[in-house]
């Protein structure tokens, strides 16, 4: 079964973006492979908000080659090619997805969509960029809850920038954590 992957950055203050959901604090790193890492996918599902945001900002565009699910209460249902916008339940949506052959799923935003699929039971894994950046308020990776405990699986450090990528397996029965292969090796003198 494929797996639903919460794959973020986030401030080392908790946020995944400002206060007006600006990402203008992300920090890069040329050891970032993001080809490597967009073919571990072929499904990405958000909330309306990180939507209307990466929309807004031009970045509609940068999950071309996925299908993209947007769960929205209040944009109109509507399906074009690679993207759908419903007003169905996510949970039902994405055990749906989970059942379908191909690739794992990217859960690319929208921490109050983190919160109501891992309340479900349905994220696998939790895998965080951790930013070297305080960014004092805006959007928390996850809003309160219940409690999810959680297995480190792998991690891996950038210290050109100060990067630090950890990814958890979620602690329940049939989740299986995901290793960090996105980041370009070395290579030696």
């Amino acid at each position: 079964m494929k797996r639903l992957r919460y794959q973020v950055a986030v401030s080392l203050d908790g946020f995944i973006a400002g206060p007006k959901g600006e990402y203008d604090w992300l920090v890069g790193d040329p050891a970032i492979d993001f080809r490597a890492l967009f073919k571990e996918f072929d499904a990405a599902v958000m909330g309306r908000k990180t939507y209307e945001v990466m929309k807004a900002n031009g970045g509609d565009g940068m999950l071309t080659g996925l299908d993209v699910v947007v769960f929205s209460k209040s944009l109109p249902s509507r399906t074009a090619k690679g993207l759908r916008i419903t007003n169905d339940e996510a949970s039902s949506v994405v055990k749906a997805l989970k059942k379908q052959p191909g690739k794992d799923i990217w859960l690319f935003g929208g921490g109050e969509l983190f919160r109501s699929l891992l309340d479900a039971g349905l994220v696998d894994t939790v895998e965080l960029a951790l930013m070297p950046v305080l960014v004092g308020s805006g959007i928390p990776v996850l809003p309160p809850g219940d409690l999810a405990k959680l297995e480190l699986v792998d991690q891996k450090i950038l210290p050109a920038s100060g990067i630090v990528f950890v990814s958890y397996r979620v602690r329940r029965r049939g989740a299986v954590g995901a290793r960090i292969r996105y980041i370009k090796r070395r290579k030696k003198r």
